[in-house]
C-alpha cells in the first residue's frame, strides 16, 4: 500500500501504482453514454490516464481542463479521465466547461480498476475513491510514465507526463 496525504494528513491506498515497463491492466469502466469501455477499445492509441477522486473538486476539475487543452496537440493520443463520479456528473461538467478532448470514464459499475491499479483510497475521509494519479502508456499498451501525486490537494506534474507522450 502507498501512503499519501490529504491536506497534510496521512491516508493510504490499497496498493502501489503500476510502474513503467508494465503492461496496462485491462479494465471495464462506464462511459458517458453508459456503455462499457475496455482497454481494447483504445488499442493502438497512446493513452494518458488522468485519475482523480471527484470531478467536483477544484484540483480534479483543473487537471481535466488542462489535459483537455493539451490533448488537441497530441498525436494518436487519447486522454481518459477516470473517477468514481457518476457518468451524469462527468458529462454535466464537460458540457458546462466545453470540454471535448477527453474521454470521461466512471467506476460506477466496477471497483476493480482502483484495486487493480493500487489506487483506491483505504483510509481517511475519501475512503473508496481514487487517489490522484497519471499513467501514460505507449501505443503498444506499455506503461511509460506513472505518478501518484503524494498530496491529493496538489495537481500532477503535467509537463512530465506530456513530455513523455510527445516523445514516444
Amino acid at each position: 500500500m502507498s501512503q499519501i496525504t490529504l491536506h497534510g494528513k496521512p491516508i493510504e491506498t490499497c496498493g502501489t501504482i503500476i510502474s513503467s515497463g508494465s503492461p496496462l491492466l485491462d479494465f471495464v469502466l462506464t462511459a458517458s453514454d453508459l456503455s462499457d469501455k475496455k482497454l481494447a477499445d483504445f488499442e493502438g492509441k497512446k493513452l494518458v490516464l488522468n485519475i482523480f477522486p471527484s470531478i467536483d473538486t477544484g484540483v480534479c476539475a483543473a487537471s481535466t481542463r488542462r489535459f483537455n487543452q493539451e490533448a488537441a496537440a497530441l498525436d494518436n493520443t487519447i486522454i481518459l479521465s477516470i473517477s468514481k463520479d457518476l457518468p451524469f456528473a462527468q458529462s454535466r461538467f464537460c458540457a458546462a466547461e466545453g470540454l471535448e478532448n477527453v474521454v470521461m470514464l466512471s467506476m460506477m459499475r466496477n471497483d476493480s480498476f482502483g484495486q487493480d491499479y493500487g489506487l483506491t483510497i483505504t483510509s481517511g475521509p475519501l475512503t473508496g475513491l481514487l487517489s490522484r494519479a497519471v499513467i501514460v502508456a505507449n501505443s503498444s499498451g506499455a506503461v511509460i510514465y506513472s505518478e501518484q501525486v503524494p498530496e491529493i490537494a496538489q495537481e500532477p506534474d503535467y509537463d512530465a507526463a506530456l513530455e513523455v507522450v510527445k516523445n514516444c
